[in-house]
């Protein structure tokens, strides 16, 4: 049997270069281009990753969600960003054991400022929404 996490890799998506290590504490985190400049987002949860219900702590889904908001929009991000908005709908729980994915869009690009918007999900079973505002902070 293939590691969870070799799987996402043979599947096609990627660790992110980007040293960030909040999120390789909580991780790991893939992406997978969509091949339309968004990229969709997984993970595969763990019981490190759930509350004291055993479902998904709120907190790992908004990381998540974090994470994805930039995921999304990284191909048209050429400056490095931070977020200065972000709001977040829970719809389902789920617990250890699963792949969660996620995927968006990017709603509008201004010369400082990305709107981005994404769902969350484990196969059919749609977990969060979520939408954030990136600004861009800098060129590279």
């Amino acid at each position: 049997m293939v590691p969870m996490n070799e799987q996402l890799l043979a599947d096609g998506y990627q660790k992110w270069d980007a040293n960030d290590p909040f999120e390789d504490m909580i991780g790991p985190f893939f992406l997978k281009p969509n091949g339309d400049g968004t990229n969709r987002t997984a993970f595969y949860s763990e019981n490190r990753h759930v509350n004291s219900d055993g479902a998904l702590h709120g907190g790992m889904l908004m990381s998540f969600a974090d994470y994805s908001l930039f995921a999304i929009a990284r191909e048209a991000l050429d400056t490095p960003a931070v977020t200065i908005g972000f709001n977040s709908e829970f719809i389902g729980a789920v617990g250890a054991g699963h792949l969660i994915e996620s995927s968006g869009e990017i709603l509008r690009a201004t010369r400082s400022l990305l709107f981005v918007r994404g769902t969350i999900y484990t196969g059919e079973q749609l977990l969060m929404t979520f939408s954030g505002i990136l600004k861009r902070i800098g060129r590279k």
